[in-house]
């Protein structure tokens, strides 16, 4: 027993150790940080009254590592985010504030199913945004080597954002990425498209009217064209040659125009001959992620609009599970 015990107790030694070895690692980094911080016109007063109580998160890193859009079949992710619940949720949502709603669709054309899906999968409409400390995970993840250049950058725009009095940092908690508000705007969007909507001289993305205005003014920004499609599940012959399968978001390639993909297709009568001079690309989510998957199922054929999701989140499957959703609104609303 004595044995055990001494044994527990070296192991938390050396746990205690190895926090107190990154936490000094973390300061020194606010350190350096500073200084890149200042050159690039971030005054000393905002820089340290916003980022001295900033602290290392290692449940930020924990959390960047074990991602839903990792893990999950494209099943279980979709059916999951798509749930009848979220529908009913939905429709009560667009029930008490459908003026506003609907004026948004009509101003930038994008439809009120979209922005209801997008919504419903971000924050389960407004009821979670998440209550990280956003400086903190922003700060952990650029102190963290696996992304560091992107979220330095993030960081950056955040407190150019805090310095220009365009967001109150005092209300920054959103997710464990450093994404805010009811659409989980990350910084670089919110500098880009956000609206003060409601003229009060203020953005604040966990206000309905400025948050709907925000995301809207976005899809319209980076492409996305109502009325038309956005993916077809499809089953795919045997002899498709592998090129044309697409397991990464990254980039999609070898687009080629929906007829020309007929003839892989074994269902190609239940997609709309309408889109068949459109580009599309062939997407095999699980390949990649599940072992063991079937490499030509499941299988979807995906239209630009797809790819502007892919530009708000760069995974397959929430791509997939938005539009999902927002087909599910178009028929109940």
């Amino acid at each position: 027993m004595k044995q055990i015990n001494f044994f527990l107790l070296f192991v938390l030694i050396l746990i205690n150790n190895s926090f107190a070895d990154i936490n000094k690692e973390f300061e020194n980094w606010k350190v350096n940080f500073k200084i890149i911080a200042l050159a690039n016109n971030i005054s000393e007063k905002t820089f340290d009254e916003v980022m001295s109580n900033t602290k290392f998160l290692s449940d930020v890193i924990k959390y960047d590592r074990y991602q839903p859009e990792f893990y999950e079949d494209t099943k279980t992710y979709i059916s999951k985010r798509t749930s009848s619940k979220k529908v009913l949720l939905g429709k009560n949502f667009y029930e008490k504030n459908s003026k506003l709603i609907n004026s948004v669709e009509k101003e930038f054309d994008i439809e009120r199913e979209l922005l209801l899906a997008l919504m419903g999968i971000e924050t389960n409409f407004g009821t979670y945004v998440g209550k990280m400390d956003i400086l903190s995970s922003l700060a952990t993840l650029s102190f963290d080597k696996r992304r560091s250049e992107f979220f330095t950058n993030e960081l950056i725009i955040l407190l150019k954002l805090i310095e220009n009095k365009q967001i109150d940092y005092q209300t920054l908690y959103g997710s464990w990425a450093g994404a805010f508000g009811f659409f989980q705007f990350m910084p670089s969007t919110m500098k880009n498209y956000a609206i003060d909507h409601d003229k009060n001289g203020y953005i604040d993305l966990k206000n309905n009217n400025d948050a709907y205005a925000s995301a809207s003014n976005y899809l319209n920004q980076i492409g996305w064209k109502s009325e038309k499609p956005c993916f077809y599940r499809i089953n795919l012959s045997d002899n498709i040659p592998s090129k044309y399968l697409n397991i990464s978001a990254k980039k999609l390639h070898d687009k080629k125009k929906l007829k020309y993909f007929r003839k892989y297709i074994k269902n190609n009568n239940q997609i709309d001959i309408r889109y068949n001079a459109l580009k599309v690309a062939i997407i095999t989510p699980d390949k990649d992620i599940i072992p063991d998957a079937e490499t030509l199922n499941p299988a979807y054929i995906v239209f630009d609009n797809y790819e502007i999701i892919l530009k708000w989140n760069r995974s397959l499957r929430f791509a997939l599970a938005v539009c999902t959703l927002k087909d599910k609104f178009k028929n109940e609303l």
